[in-house]
């Protein structure tokens, strides 16, 4: 069996003073035929980082949104699983994190070339577009997850949403 890499990532909920949801469309790389879905910014933590650091930093890098990594308090879900590409096997854990933000221009100067190719456009999604999407939606099981953190429901611990990626397995 091939030897498994760890690909943890750090990603944020952004909610708007309008309950909106902020989202990019982007290419899925990890999967062997194109993919497309729309998708919370962040990604990788790099080594030596936590994971609100990693986020803080994406924010940064993704959306020229400058936030420190304690203003994103805790973690409020967690996906797991795994997938393969040109011959690896990875596993991976995404750490979800929620930050309110009023009035944020999207910024993607900030963005490496790799990220510029693969992201489509970024859009504000309410509710009610998120619960009738016709297109994909990473994570899967966000709409309820969402809904909750609005009503101000508090999480005892991380909701636990599925994985992603069609084909996965999770650890």
């Amino acid at each position: 069996m091939d030897k498994m890499i760890s690909r943890p990532t750090a990603r944020v909920l952004l909610i708007d003073h309008l309950d909106r949801l902020l989202l990019y469309r982007g290419l899925l790389l990890q999967v062997e035929s194109p993919y497309y879905a729309w998708f919370t910014p962040g990604g990788g933590i790099e080594p030596g980082e936590t994971p609100q650091q990693a986020a803080a930093r994406e924010l940064r890098e993704e959306l020229g949104h400058v936030v420190t990594p304690q203003a994103l308090g805790r973690v409020v879900a967690t996906s797991s699983g795994t997938w393969s590409t040109h011959g690896e096997v990875f596993s991976g854990h995404d750490s979800y994190f929620v930050l309110r933000v009023h009035d944020l221009k999207v910024d993607t100067s900030g963005m490496d070339e790799q990220e510029r190719s693969v992201t489509d456009r970024f859009h504000w999604w309410t509710l009610s577009e998120l619960t009738s999407a016709t297109e994909s939606v990473v994570p899967a099981g966000l709409a309820p997850l969402w809904t909750r953190l609005l009503d101000g429901r508090p999480l005892r611990e991380p909701a636990l949403l599925p994985w992603h990626l069609p084909g996965d397995q999770r650890p």
